[in-house]
């Protein structure tokens, strides 16, 4: 009976996770796997586990992990819990009745809005009445809006109820993972968006998302909010109730702490804030409020949408009855478990950890001494978010001894050095220093402090064998792990875990074949150990350095010089803007103190030796004064220190300690209108009814996004003016927008706005915190309404979410994107998106917005499912709007980067016919707007590396119709060369003994490129023909078929393919160009040794079964060519002519007539014999079928594309557009004229052939996307140059398209002008010449066409029409030189009109006695709207683009010289994404080079210059977040790390021999030029064998004539994506180079 008793449960508060684990095995049968619990505390204890399920071998999937959350339900400590009752009498009622009923089938859905409804609760057609289960609801107290059935109804709406059991969990977590939870949801959504009948679901749930407007006073449903996280599972044990939540990958405290640039832009923190403030709103309304949002209330999944949580503390109830209890966080005495022989009792029993988290009280406890080292370093592990049992994050302690002796304070041998990191013990100081010297990112630490492996290694004896068979190796050998402590700490480079100070288990094997970890020779045993290695912990010795090893591992040394000087400089994760869930938290600036009481011991010895060696009282006194006088000093220095970390414990509430999310009570009006049975609903005036019209037109309005500037600061003035006199239903509803307001603040400020200290003052003072004057003035009005002190004035949600800080990008793409977020199937969610997007709503969100839910809806058309579904991605998704939209908003690039790829890899070896039918069709429909230079990188050489790999028809057909679609002009000079190059290297590797595999794939890619080459004829007149594949030095076909070891079906397809030329060029043509070169194959036929025997295979298998491919007859012997050749020419050409040019016409006559019973006859009709089909039919290897009917057809024909190849018959009469058909039968001098203006003017024509910088074969068998870059050989060739201007092409600027390039040169007179180029056709489309001087610098401004270039003045202009928008100058002393193109003189104001003439020459800027007033460079921070440029002083102007005015002005420090030095460059590097209306996010640095060789860098948000050196006098670039490149006339280009202490050594590149005058960056590659030189290098590149970096100067040539380029280069630029490079000269030209 007392065994029964030791082992019942016990309810409390929270578990240790050992009892935790107990319990989970015995709830579930021992099925579920514990991975860690969720702690709020520094201890092992909790009430929330992370749980997986393992699979049918017992593996852990990571893919299916929850949390369960652990709530008593002891019946006589809750007696009227409303919530424990709704869970024992629900359940107990629905789990009653058949003892063969599952007592998971019960569920809480969907209810219709209408009151006459509300007798009954649907989910997925089952019904359950709710006054059938006997609910109390006349016992409950509540003082809520609606009644407790009602409110938890709406909160758990898709919460299975039952008795706790692993299969009821299982099948919870199925249809979770299957999506069929919400499922209908957004089927009903789909059938609003298609006009059908769509039932209720879809308008409850618009609803929710504010549709048609945010409604405070609505009833309650059985619709999950969005961004409210959903609860699964209710789940009855003996003592507890279970909460089954989804795990998600991160919180919003992950993201602050670990990757802030998670959130990209300001628009992105609008964008989450808003879903915050939609869920809070839907809370509201219930009458409930959260009382505890914070960060880590805030649930992030991958895509990081955000879930509300209520249930991240343990007193998750909701408390209907009373708001009375408070929530207790359990020290170490109340840890829970569930026997009395659990050893974490004892283990934690004499801890003294405080509940409260507040960082300055703990400190202070631990500097004094009343706090253990091994207490304080737990609670600095909480603090950096380090979690117990996450291997990937467990807390981290000290190593203190290498166990070579037994711990002694009186001798130095055995202690570990504190003051050095474990990572640099281990690995020495001089592999270190020359880590950081060579790494290409500089740094020191590879790894962290604590990895998963050294954990799980530590751990090995207790772990399951999965586990370390997943982390530290797949065969588990147990011999490898170390065996002793003194191995475990010379083996590892980390530190150490708290289990080897506090836990013996620790030691002792649970695994037959592992040994237990022994324990050094001076401890007997493990307990023994652990008091011996805690007490060294805790040793004077280790307490007078601890502050050193927590400096390194959480504090200052974790940065800046500090790290370096420390050699703890970690190296910086790949990849800021993703979210991550661990990493290395700084929590102190400044050097932690030393603790105070081994200050103390240290004095005492002093005082008590002063005694014992002079008895003096002077000496006493003396030591005494310096003793106090010691104390005071570190008094004030730990005061210091702890006030300096108090952002370590943020407050965002007034009542920090009600964590309770409870009903609150309304005021007496509302009570008395809410309240109510089910019986007689409340009664809701008829503004607030859902309208019966919202329909896809409605939702189409409302997601329109109109034009809209940045919020104006007035009118969020008025508003927050408006909304001071909003109501909310109570102070504690009041309250969560006050930590709205906080979070709101911290977003942007990325650390609290409020401390203990802080807030305190605020309340009694009303001092508000110095931090919010750092906030963005718009975001400043927004916080400061939201934490008014007055509650009964801070705005409700409603009023928040309608303020115009939101604007309708952010509430347009919360429409789109929330409902993507329902617990749906894929499927659904495609088809969601496809249809609205099919229904114009990406357009009429506009392009930003589209940009914005781009990430959302690219995850959906990765991998379709079935035919179906890829219709709707790529046809609907992709066709529309959105693709143009992304290339209007952030230019090409982005299209090419994330869906380009995706596209191409569904031609090649394509699981669907439609997805690679509508693959083609986007290929195609994008080829001409992305133009020849682009389609040629981009889409036709990546598919051409397809040949031989399962690329499928439609890959082929993509390919002709893009040849069709850009003219003659690109197949003739882009893709006939490259076919050629391919079917010429395949027929060498078909020559050779290679391997099977490469045989096999030469033979496949030669097959693919005839094919692709018999598509292209088409579109290609006959002369042009005969010139390309008859004349060309050998006829490929004819090589083909010439060749004897080649495959049989590739000499077919050969054989056949040739027929299809001869029949586009006719029977003249045929006779006169391509008969004389098959006659040597004839001969070779008619003398073979088969056909002399007669012997032909066709022949002998007539009557029995031929193999076949795609329907055709596939020949077995060389001489089963001659059927296919011999009978298609003499139908084309006539016998007579066939015999004339062919000498063996008898032989092979004679052959045909024995083996195949063929003999010509004058009709022109074969003999019938039968084998009439032999020549009818052409044996195509990937001839397509007609399809009866496919959706893309419909929509491809709608939108004007034609059907792709593999939708209807593939024939060359199928393929020729109906303008080649007529130029086909044109007269040959019509046909010559027409093809020599057509060069002359076509489009492209000018552009290369990328076949010569190709490396053939090797090259073809990669595939891969964009990543895996197609080598760039850089040629040094101009193969395109045209005068630009009568002087020096001074700068160049090209357009995201790479279609257009601006030039900024010198023209008639000395007088600056600008030409607009379109490089289709290398022709001036365009100029701008309202400049007087000189133009230094041009830039294109944004995809609209503005312009602005610089004269000593700034011209913004219209690209388009060439029309002056503003003029910008600064004030001049001298206003004798008067310059203004604008006309009208009220234009010019007070600082425009004293602008001074520049004073310029032709070859550029003067650097000596130059105007300061002038500007000299300019410098684009696009994602600010903003233009900064450089002055002749050496200053930074900073100009509004928009609205065409000067802004604030940097001013540099003052040089040593006697004149100053102006800004001859100017780069930027930082958060630079687009942005909706707002503040948006700022770039981190500017740097700004001088003329004097001077480099600057300037922080953007305080405008402080941060660094100054001696840098160089050229150009400035910043290719990296921390690199800044400079040029310079001595010869060198200079790489700087800015995260080293500026100035430091930079990393040099030698090689040219004459001065660098520019440079160009495209990734790691670097162009630069020096006077006619071109000097190639590499940021990647390691140096040479002396030490040294080079760069290869290379000399420009002239493609057409071979000859040196003499003129001396002025600037460059890259074109990426056409792999191209522009160069400007002094003379005026402007050259284009591959």
């Amino acid at each position: 009976m007392e065994q029964d008793e030791e082992k019942k449960p016990k309810p409390l508060q929270q578990l240790c996770f050992d009892c935790l684990d107990r319990r989970l095995k015995s709830d579930f049968s021992n099925q579920l796997i514990f991975s860690y619990g969720v702690s709020d505390s520094p201890l092992p204890s909790s009430s929330s586990a992370v749980v997986q399920m393992s699979n049918s071998g017992g593996e852990t999937c990571s893919a299916s992990q929850f949390v369960l959350v652990y709530l008593p339900s002891d019946e006589h400590e809750h007696e009227h819990d409303c919530f424990i009752e709704y869970v024992n009498e629900y359940g107990l009622e629905t789990n009653g009745g058949s003892n063969n009923q599952d007592p998971a089938k019960i569920g809480v859905g969907i209810v219709d809005e209408q009151p006459a409804s509300l007798d009954s609760l649907s989910n997925g057609g089952r019904k359950t009445p709710l006054d059938g289960i006997g609910f109390k609801a006349s016992t409950c107290n509540c003082a809520g809006r609606f009644s407790c059935l009602r409110t938890m109804t709406a909160l758990y709406p898709i919460a299975r109820t039952g008795v706790c059991s692993y299969s009821i969990f299982e099948e919870i977590a199925s249809d979770f993972l299957s999506g069929c939870l919400e499922d209908h949801i957004l089927c009903s959504l789909s059938l609003l968006i298609e006009r059908k009948a769509s039932g209720r679901d879809s308008v409850n749930f618009l609803r929710l998302l504010g549709i048609p407007s945010f409604d405070e006073n609505s009833i309650p449903g059985c619709l999950r909010h969005p961004n409210i996280v959903p609860v699964l599972g209710l789940l009855k044990t003996s003592g507890y109730i279970n909460l089954m939540l989804p795990k998600t990958p991160y919180s919003l405290e992950n993201i602050l702490h670990f990757s802030p640039n998670a959130l990209k832009s300001e628009w992105h923190i609008r964008f989450l804030m808003y879903q915050l403030l939609s869920a809070l709103a839907y809370l509201h309304g219930l009458g409930v409020a959260h009382g505890h949002i914070c960060p880590s209330s805030v649930m992030l999944t991958d895509s990081c949408w955000s879930w509300l949580s209520f249930s991240d503390k343990p007193l998750l109830k909701i408390n209907l009855s009373s708001g009375d209890s408070k929530l207790a966080i359990p020290t170490s005495s109340m840890m829970g478990c569930c026997i009395e022989s659990c050893s974490s009792q004892a283990l934690y029993a004499d801890l003294k950890l405080l509940p409260s988290m507040d960082w300055y009280t703990q400190f202070h406890r631990w500097w004094r001494g009343e706090l253990s080292n091994f207490e304080y370093l737990l609670f600095l592990n909480k603090l950096a978010g380090r979690r117990w049992g996450d291997h990937t994050f467990h807390p981290v302690m000290p190593w203190v001894i290498d166990f070579s002796s037994k711990p002694d304070e009186n001798s130095d041998s055995g202690w570990r050095d504190l003051s050095k990191s474990k990572w640099r013990l281990a690995k020495g100081d001089e592999q270190l220093d020359f880590t950081y010297s060579t790494s290409e990112i500089p740094h020191h630490v590879s790894d962290e402090c604590l990895s998963e492996l050294a954990v799980c290694s530590y751990k090995a004896r207790r772990l399951p064998l999965s586990i370390l068979r997943m982390t530290v190796r797949s065969v588990y050998e147990p011999n490898e792990y170390p065996s002793n402590m003194q191995r475990l700490y010379q083996w590892t480079p980390d530190e150490c875990i708290p289990e080897f100070y506090c836990d013996p288990q620790i030691f002792c094997s649970l695994h037959s074949g592992m040994t237990d970890l022994a324990v050094p020779s001076w401890a007997g045993s493990p307990e023994e150990f652990i008091k011996l290695h805690r007490d060294a912990l805790e040793s004077y010795r280790v307490s007078s350095q601890i502050h050193n090893w927590i400096d390194i591992t959480f504090g200052y040394k974790m940065s800046g010089q500090a790290a370096i000087a420390a050699k703890n400089v970690m190296l910086p994760s790949s990849e800021p803007t993703k979210p991550k869930s661990v990493g290395r938290r700084q929590l102190f600036t400044q050097p932690h103190p030393v603790r105070l009481s081994s200050t103390w011991k240290k004095q005492w010895r002093n005082n008590n030796t002063s005694r014992s060696h002079c008895q003096v009282n002077e000496v006493v006194n003396e030591n005494s004064l310096l003793f106090e006088a010691s104390y005071l000093q570190e008094l004030e220095e730990a005061s210091s220190f702890s006030e300096h970390a108090r952002h370590l414990s943020p407050l965002y509430c007034f009542h920090r300690q009600d964590y309770e999310m409870h009903i609150s009570p309304v005021e007496k009006s509302s009570s008395e209108s809410f309240t109510g049975s089910f019986s007689n609903p409340p009664k809701i005036s008829n503004g607030h009814v859902v309208p019966s019209d919202i329909d896809l037109d409605y939702l189409l309005e409302h997601v329109e996004v109109e034009d809209e500037s940045s919020t104006g600061y007035q009118e969020l003035l008025l508003w927050r003016q408006k909304s001071s006199y909003s109501r909310n239903f109570s102070e504690d509803v009041a309250n969560d927008i006050f930590s709205i307001g906080c979070l709101l603040a911290e977003l942007y400020l990325q650390r609290p706005l409020f401390d203990s200290t802080s807030l305190s003052m605020y309340l009694e003072s009303s001092v508000l915190p110095g931090l919010l004057q750092e906030l963005p003035p718009h975001t400043k009005v927004l916080v400061e309404a939201c934490i008014e002190k007055d509650w009964t004035r801070r705005p409700s949600t409603k009023n928040l979410l309608e303020s115009p800080y939101f604007p309708s990008t952010v509430k347009s793409s919360y429409l789109l994107v929330a409902p993507l977020q329902l617990i749906a199937k894929d499927g659904s969610r495609l088809r969601y998106a496809a249809n609205f997007a099919k229904q114009g709503a990406l357009k009429a969100m506009g392009s930003f917005a589209a940009e914005m839910c781009a990430p959302y809806c690219l995850s959906l058309v990765v991998t379709p499912l079935s035919d179906t579904e890829v219709e709707w991605a790529y046809v609907s998704l992709l066709q529309d709007s959105f693709v143009r939209e992304i290339w209007n908003r952030t230019g090409k690039q982005a299209y090419l980067e994330t869906i380009h790829p995706l596209v191409i890899s569904n031609l090649y070896v394509a699981p669907h016919k439609s997805s690679a039918s509508a693959a083609s069709v986007l290929l195609i429909g994008s080829s001409e707007e992305l133009g020849v230079p682009i389609t040629v990188h981009q889409t036709i050489l990546p598919l051409i590396q397809c040949f031989g790999r399962g690329i499928c028809p439609d890959g082929i057909d993509v390919l002709v119709r893009i040849g069709g679609l850009l003219g003659e002009t690109c197949i003739v000079r882009q893709m006939l060369p490259l076919l050629k190059h391919v079917a010429h290297s395949c027929i060498d590797v078909l020559s050779m003994n290679k391997s099977e595999p490469v045989q096999s794939w030469s033979a496949l890619s030669l097959i693919d490129c005839l094919m692709t080459l018999e598509g292209l004829v088409a579109f290609l007149p006959r002369e042009v023909v005969i010139k390309e594949l008859i004349e060309d030095q050998s006829c490929l076909h004819v090589m083909v078929l010439m060749q004897t070891n080649l495959a049989f079906i590739v000499l077919q397809v050969a054989a056949t393919t040739l027929m299809t030329i001869c029949q586009q060029i006719g029977p003249e043509l045929t006779a006169l160009h391509v008969l004389p070169r098959l006659k040597g194959l004839f001969d070779e036929l008619a003398f073979s040794q088969e056909t002399a025997n007669g012997s032909g295979s066709l022949g002998r298998s007539l009557k029995a079964s031929k193999p076949k491919i795609d329907g055709e007859s596939q020949i077995e012997t060389r001489t089963d060519l001659v059927v296919l050749l011999y009978p298609s020419f003499a139908s084309l050409l006539g016998i007579e002519k066939l015999r004339q040019g062919c000498a063996t016409w008898l032989l092979l006559e004679q052959f045909l007539l024995r083996c195949y019973n063929w003999k010509w006859e004058q009709t022109g009709d074969s003999s019938r014999t039968g084998t009439e089909n032999i020549t009818a039919k052409r044996p195509l290897m990937s001839k397509g079928t007609t399809s009866d009917y496919s959706p893309a057809k419909l929509l491809l024909n709608g939108v004007g594309w034609s059907i792709p190849q593999s939708q209807g018959n593939r024939s060359a009469k199928n393929l020729m557009p109906h303008k080649w058909v007529r130029d086909v039968h044109q007269s040959h001098v019509e046909r010559h004229e027409s093809t020599s203006n057509l060069m002359k003017r076509e489009p492209w024509s000018w552009f290369p052939n990328p076949a010569a910088n190709w490396d053939g074969p090797d090259f073809l068998g990669r595939v891969g996307g964009l990543k895996d870059e197609i080598p760039w050989k850089i040629r040094a060739s101009v193969i395109s140059s045209v005068r630009a201007h009568h002087g020096a092409l001074r700068s160049l600027a090209v357009c995201q398209d790479e279609c257009t390039v601006f030039t900024a040169g010198v023209g008639p007179g000395f007088k600056g002008t600008v030409q607009k180029w379109e490089l289709t056709r290398i022709n001036s489309v365009s100029g701008y010449y309202g400049h007087e001087e000189v133009v230094n610098d041009i830039c294109v401004l944004s995809s609209s066409g503005r312009i602005a270039s610089c004269d000593g003045t700034v011209h913004v202009w219209n690209s388009q029409t060439g029309k002056l928008l503003s003029l910008i100058a600064e004030p001049s002393f001298d206003s004798t030189h008067l310059v203004s193109p604008l006309s009208p003189a009220s234009k010019i104001n007070a600082d425009q009109a004293s602008m001074l003439n520049s004073n310029t020459l032709s070859s550029g800027i003067l650097t000596n006695a130059f105007d300061g007033s002038l500007y000299t460079c300019l410098h684009h921070l696009e994602s600010l709207e903003m233009l900064v440029v450089g002055t002749g002083n050496g200053s930074l102007r900073f100009i509004d683009i928009t609205q065409g005015r000067k802004l604030h002005l940097w001013r540099g420090e003052s040089t040593e010289s006697g004149f100053t030095s102006l800004v001859s460059a100017i780069c930027s590097c930082g958060s630079d994404k687009m942005q909706a209306s707002g503040a948006p996010a700022s770039p981190s640095w500017i740097a700004a080079g001088l003329s004097s060789g001077q480099c600057r860098l300037f922080d953007v948000r305080s405008g402080n210059v941060i660094a100054s050196w001696k840098a160089h006098d050229g150009y400035l670039a910043a290719p990296e977040d921390h690199l800044l490149l400079s040029s310079s006339l001595d010869r060198t280009l200079r790489i700087w790390d800015l995260r080293r202490n500026c100035p430091s050594q930079p990393t040099v590149f030698k090689g040219h021999t004459d001065g660098i005058s520019g440079f160009s960056v495209w990734g790691k590659d670097v162009i630069s030029i020096s006077k006619n030189k071109i000097g190639l290098s590499s940021l990647s590149k390691a140096v040479d064998e002396d030490g040294q970096h080079r760069l290869i100067p290379q000399k420009l040539y002239m493609a057409d004539q071979g000859t040196r380029n003499l003129s001396v280069l002025s600037s460059i630029s890259i074109l990426p994506l056409s792999r191209l490079f522009l160069v400007g000269t002094e003379d005026g030209y402007l050259r284009i180079c591959c």
